[in-house]
């Protein structure tokens, strides 16, 4: 019942992001919410094949089943539900992108509508921009979380600490590396050091200063 319920509220999301996309409402970006980085370009010409198949779809069953219209009233409702799930899908890649958020001091790795991971920025080891292509099936227990787009991966994040990833379908587990794509991975992985370097001198500072007034 519970993945049942999950599911629900996972496309719920997906086909409310149709309106943020149309509205031009980000989420989770602006009011001081940090620095976003998209990462949908990588997948728009997927999206636009999946969706002109689910329309040559559509009109080949409207032909196929023209005598029978009770059928074809159910099929093309089916075909239609499909198509707004794409646009969903991009739609949710376009409204959630990564998100810097200097004011939690953490990284929102995020990726459609069921990944949003805060990995805090006291946790990250090292970032790199690292373009990756194949990537192996994860283990259960591994400890590492590949989000790829277009099938590539472009931005590797290693952690000190392990941060808790929750799938839509499966047991939560413990990750440590991280390979995610992003449309501008130099900016990102620039912007990540700085603020890892910044947070770093000023933890220096505080102990070289000891609190003596």
């Amino acid at each position: 019942m519970r993945a049942l319920r999950g599911l629900l509220v996972h496309e719920a999301r997906l086909l409310g992001s149709i309106g943020r996309w149309v509205g031009r409402r980000p989420h989770g970006v602006g009011r001081g919410a940090g620095k976003a980085f998209g990462y949908a370009r990588g997948q728009g010409a997927m999206m636009f094949g999946f969706g002109f198949v689910c329309v040559l779809e559509s009109v080949c069953m409207a032909v196929l089943l023209r005598n029978h219209p009770a059928v074809h009233r159910v099929v093309l409702v089916l075909d239609v539900y499909t198509l707004l799930l794409v646009v969903g899908l991009h739609a949710a890649s376009v409204t959630r992108p990564h998100v810097l958020d200097d004011a939690a001091s953490v990284l929102r790795v995020r990726r459609f509508v069921h990944v949003d991971l805060r990995v805090p920025l006291a946790s990250v080891a090292s970032v790199r921009r690292e373009l990756v292509t194949t990537h192996e099936r994860g283990e259960r227990g591994s400890d590492r979380l590949d989000l790829a787009v277009g099938a590539q991966t472009t931005v590797t994040l290693e952690l000190s600490v392990p941060v808790r990833y929750r799938p839509l379908v499966g047991r939560p587990r413990d990750v440590r590396l991280i390979r995610f794509h992003a449309d501008e991975p130099e900016a990102l992985v620039r912007a990540v050091r700085d603020r890892v370097q910044g947070s770093v001198g000023v933890r220096a500072g505080d102990r070289a200063g000891g609190g003596t007034p």
